[in-house]
């Protein structure tokens, strides 16, 4: 694994040992990158559930001006602490060792806006519905965010109505797909 494109390019990353965490493969995340263009520039970026922290990593790569990590795993984060370090990134990057509602939570404390919000919660155990009521209940987002959510092919988002979301794109891959979501 490794930066695909910006200023740490070709810069290898770390993952941590196990199955706990499964890292994207580069070329979707080149293909999540190529559709985030002219988003990411400048922006604010949440990696929710960050594994790695290869995605808010790459943001960064490619101009994001800051990026929080949020992340519960002891060995994930110091590889996400590791990965931003090696990247040069130290100064515009907050780890966060905490659940996902927590990071929230805190981040809101912060007074932290986002442009962009990618979660990426364990597949199969129907984590979405709760992430997104939070995100959307909280005060992070800022005014025209997008929020990409990581999901097994199959995962259920027919609510996405009920949270005055709207969904952007759909974009599905051979085992799983990026949603893409704004408010209403």
């Amino acid at each position: 694994m490794r930066v695909i494109a910006g200023s740490a390019r070709s810069v290898p990353l770390i993952t941590p040992k196990g199955l706990e965490t499964r890292p994207t493969s580069d070329q979707i995340k080149e293909t999540l990158f190529n559709m985030l263009q002219g988003y990411v520039e400048g922006s604010n970026f949440l990696d929710l559930f960050a594994g790695s922290g290869q995605i808010g990593v790459e943001a960064l790569s490619r101009g994001a001006e800051f990026a929080a990590f949020v992340e519960k795993s002891d060995e994930a984060v110091k590889c996400i602490k590791a990965n931003v370090d090696k990247t040069k990134f130290t100064d515009k990057a907050l780890v966060l060792k905490m659940e996902a509602l927590s990071g929230l939570r805190a981040l809101e404390i912060e007074k932290k806006k986002f442009d962009i919000v990618f979660v990426d919660p364990p597949y199969n155990q129907n984590l979405e519905r709760g992430i997104l009521d939070a995100i959307i209940n909280s005060k992070i987002l800022d005014e025209d965010a997008i929020i990409i959510v990581e999901a097994n092919k199959n995962t259920d988002f027919s609510y996405v109505d009920d949270f005055s979301l709207k969904i952007v794109k759909d974009k599905l891959y051979k085992n799983n797909r990026h949603l893409f979501l704004r408010k209403k």
